[in-house]
Formats: C-alpha cells, structure tokens, sequence
C-alpha cells in the first residue's frame, strides 16, 4: 500500500471503561501525593481503564513541555524548576496503588543542563528503595543527544529502557518538534551498547501518512539498534488544531504490522488501535 489516504471521519476506537470508584481511588491518591500522570496531561484514551486498575504512568519534571510536538496534548511553555521531592512522591504513590511495574515518564526539558536526567535517576532509585521486588521501565525523551545525561539514567537500574521513535523519517519534522530521527536512534543503540542485558523499548504512531514501506524500514531501523519491544498504535488527535489523522488503519493491518515485528526479531509485540508506549507495558515486557 503506498500513501495512506486520510478518512472522511475517524471513528474513534472503543475505550474499556472502568468502575467509577476505583477510578476515583486512583485518581485521589495521585493528587494526594502530587504528582503528575502523562494519562492526565496527554488525555490518553485508556487512561479510564488503566486508573480502573490502579496503574498509571507517572509523569516526572512537572506538565509543561519545552517542545511543542504537533501530535502532543501535553502543554508547551515555560516549567517550573525541578521539584527535588518529586521522586518521593512518586515512589509513595507507586507503593500507595500497589504497583508491581513502575512507569515513568517526562517532558522534554531542554531548559535543563541534563534534560532531566538526574531526575530521572533520582526517581528510579527512589522507587527502587521504596518498591525493591517491582519493575521499573522509564520512557525518556532524546536528552539531546546527551550521551551523558543517558549514563546517569541507565546507571539508576531500571527494567527497560523506553524512546519512542513515533514516527518514519520522513514525517519526524512534521509531527516531532526538535526531535531528530537519526538521534533517536542513536540514543537506544546507546543505550544498549552500555546495559546490554536492559532491554530496549520504542513505540510508533500510525495512520498519520507513512507508507508500508515506511514503516517497514522504521522497524528495521529500531532492530539494528538492538531495540527487542515495540508498540503500535493508531495515531488519535487530540483537538482540530493538533496534525490531522491521516488514515485509520484496520484490525487486519495491524495484525500486519504485528507479522512484519516479529518477523524482524522484536521479542515483545503490541500492536492494535489503542496501544500506546505504555499501555500494559508490564505485559509486553514479559513477552520477552
């Protein structure tokens, strides 16, 4: 198939709901200890279900992103300066919800000498002290390329290692705001090279007009960078003023997409409407 054509009308995948109570519990003990969820600030559509079933992905350096991705919900502006009790919070809400698998995530901070890899360091060990039997898996933006800022997060000992590609060459500087495509790339071979028994982790959004042939190579390109799990979901814009959905791509292709992975080597799969990089990230891991 060759350019993805875009929809007269996009309907929207179906999201599982959950029971208001335990909704509510979740959603009291993330405000209680203060801290943000990347479910929250990027209106994800399975945020219901997973809340539901006390997990969330923790959002870390506040919710104000220094980058201005077109496909993003997540606010762009100027952040607050990094809070230095954040890591305990999140740790004390890790525990408070019971979590077996600790997911956490960030905006970019590109007004950090770091990027935010200290704080990225600083949580995982305090969720490490906190909760020493769970998993921790960490989705980090670029860094800029800062191989340094990498080492401090690697050296924290999460479980996988997560970057998300997003998207194919081509379409990266259309939808990611400072993001380069080679450098992506370059930040999960590195971070192979350096914990080679960590597996790495990227995720990418489809119906947004990348080709089959597109995406094959994207695939391809994570492989040869040593990435073992992927995930794939249908691009969902979240307003009319963020880029346009392009194509919704069938059940049946992504069972396609799903083939093309695992035929690539990718020991851990997900693919289908509502997947998201984190989206039962304790599942996919376990793939392995």
């Amino acid at each position: 198939m060759e350019q993805q054509q875009r929809p007269a009308a996009l309907h929207k995948p179906r999201v599982r709901m959950a029971a208001a109570e335990a909704v509510s519990a979740t959603r009291a003990v993330l405000a209680h200890m203060q801290v943000h969820t990347v479910c929250q600030a990027a209106a994800c559509p399975n945020r219901w279900e997973c809340f539901g079933q006390q997990t969330a992905t923790f959002l870390i350096l506040g919710d104000v992103c220094t980058r201005g991705c077109a496909f993003c919900n997540i606010r762009t502006g100027i952040p607050q300066p990094r809070d230095a009790d954040e890591p305990r919070r999140v740790a004390a809400a890790a525990r408070q919800l019971g979590l077996r698998y600790v997911v956490i995530t960030s905006v970019s901070r590109d007004d950090l000498a770091d990027g935010g890899a200290a704080q990225f360091a600083a949580t995982i060990r305090a969720v490490h002290a906190c909760l020493p039997d769970a998993g921790i898996e960490v989705l980090t933006p670029d860094f800029q390329g800062d191989v340094r800022a990498l080492g401090a997060v690697v050296a924290a000992q999460p479980t996988v290692f997560n970057h998300n590609l997003e998207t194919v060459a081509r379409l990266t500087p259309v939808l990611r705001s400072q993001a380069r495509y080679a450098r992506s790339l370059a930040l999960l071979e590195h971070a192979r090279r350096i914990a080679p028994r960590m597996p790495t982790k990227s995720g990418l959004m489809v119906g947004a007009g990348e080709t089959d042939a597109e995406l094959q190579t994207a695939l391809r390109d994570l492989r040869a960078v040593g990435c073992s799990l992927v995930t794939i979901g249908q691009y969902l814009a979240p307003s009319s003023q963020h880029y346009p959905v392009q194509a919704q791509i069938t059940d049946a292709q992504f069972a396609q997409y799903a083939g093309w992975a695992r035929a690539l080597g990718f020991h851990g799969v997900a693919c289908g409407p509502l997947v998201r990089s984190s989206y039962h990230a304790a599942a996919l891991q376990q793939q392995r």
